[in-house]
Formats: C-alpha cells, structure tokens, sequence
C-alpha cells in the first residue's frame, strides 16, 4: 500500500481503480514487401501515471483500442517496406519504433508504455511450409556442393598420386635400362677384349639369342602366362637386331 494523501472528516465516497495495467498483446495481420501476410505478434505493457490519474480514467474510454489503434499505424507504417526475412532481423528496431510513438501518444493520457516487444512474426501455414522446402532446398544444394567439392579433392588427389606413381615407375624404368645399357656395353667391352677378332655386332647379336633364351625360359617357367612371342624360333633374333638397327639408322636420317 501506498500513502497518497491525508482527507478532513466528512462523507465521502471512494471509488477503487487499479492503476496499473496488465500486458495488452495484439495479433495484427499486415501485408509484407514481397506479398506475404503474417500476423505480427506485439506484447504491450503500459501503466497509468498516479500524478495524471485523472487524465487516465477520463480522458479514454476504451484504452486498449486505443493502443491498438497506435501499434497499428506504427507497425503498418514500416513493415510493408520490408520483406519477411528482413522483419525477422529487425524485430526489435521495429519495437523500439512502436514504443516511442505509443510514449508520446500516450503520455497525453496520463499512460507510461513500460516495454514493448515483437514477441512473434507469424507467416501463414502455407507460406510456412513454402519457406521450409526452401530452406531444405537450400542445405540438399549446399550437401550437394559439398559433396562434389569433396569428389573433386579426391580425383585430384588421386590424379596427383597416379601421376607421382608412374614418374617414379618411368624413373624405375630409366634406370634399369640404363643399368641393361651400362651392363651390355661392358659386356661388349670384355668380350672384344678377350676374343680378338669381334666386332661389337657380333657381341650385340650373341647377347639378343642369351635374352631370347632367357625370355623364352621365363614364358615357359607358368602355365598361366598370358605374353604372346612371335616369331619364336632363335634365327629370327639376328633379324630383329638388323630390323632395330635400320628402324634406328632410318628415324637418325629423317631427323638430320
């Protein structure tokens, strides 16, 4: 209780009016930039002023439309310029925007507006459900980019260690031939050496028949060997050398 005032004897007559007023919520339909209709939601809490009660029981007759009717012309002044997403970001600038034109309305009434709040922005059901596929669209296309993003790191990576797999194999291939090279040329070198009286081709034609025999051995050592030799027989091996040498003699005279 609160001690207002102090009266003479005498009759009077006393008349009790609770001054202060509960939370008026308002469900208002407005129309959206982009042609949505939703219900704005807006909670308003208000009080009357003790120092202008008489002004807040005479001057308005009906409170709440009154404050309906402020809220309505507020929110109907700026949501219109906005589109859903865009009223769902500023909730509270539209709020802050209904509470100082309700504050200078109604503080002429002797009211004080104690907050106010855009509790909910409700869209229809259908547009509800619309904004839900679109959503769900939304992250399936950004699942889906995801997914081909990290397809295409793979094929890189594995385009990367194929490529790195066959140069080192063309490295290994380099290098045994080389060591074939260096191995015949010496070869050749200690066999001139201790037979006096042959020519490098004859050495070179000696060590094509061991190869071939060696191959032939090597085919022939599993029966589930799928290489095919032809011709097979040891006379053809001079006449793949002699076929070697002009293919070789032939492509050094094109170039040159």
């Amino acid at each position: 209780m609160q001690l207002y005032s102090t009266i003479n004897q005498g009759l009077l007559w006393t008349v009790g009016w609770n001054l202060a007023r509960p939370v008026h919520k308002l469900h208002l339909l407005f129309p959206f930039q982009d042609n949505v209709f939703v219900t704005v939601v807006a909670s308003i809490q208000y009080r009357a002023l003790a120092e202008k009660a008489a002004d807040a029981f005479y001057k308005l007759s009906n409170t709440k439309g009154q404050i309906q009717a402020y809220v309505f012309d507020v929110i109907r002044a700026s949501v219109p310029k906005l589109d859903l997403d865009s009223a769902y970001e500023q909730k509270n600038e539209i709020a802050k925007a209904v509470e100082e034109e309700l504050e200078k309305a109604m503080s002429a009434y002797g009211f004080e507006i104690v907050q106010t709040l855009i509790v909910d922005i409700e869209p229809d059901n259908h547009v509800k459900r619309a904004m839900n596929e679109i959503n769900a669209a939304a992250r399936m296309r950004v699942a889906a980019n995801e997914k081909a993003e990290a397809e295409k790191i793979l094929q890189i990576k594995r385009a990367e260690g194929e490529a790195e797999s066959k140069y080192l194999s063309g490295l290994g291939i380099a290098r045994q031939r080389q060591a074939i090279v260096d191995g015949l040329r010496d070869s050749v070198l200690a066999f001139s050496e201790s037979v006096i009286g042959t020519t490098a081709k004859d050495v070179m034609d000696m060590v094509l028949v061991t190869q071939y025999f060696d191959t032939m051995k090597e085919i022939g050592a599993t029966s589930k060997s799928s290489a095919v030799f032809i011709p097979h027989w040891p006379g053809t091996v001079k006449d793949i050398a002699s076929q070697i040498r002009e293919g070789l003699l032939q492509a050094d005279s094109v170039r040159h």
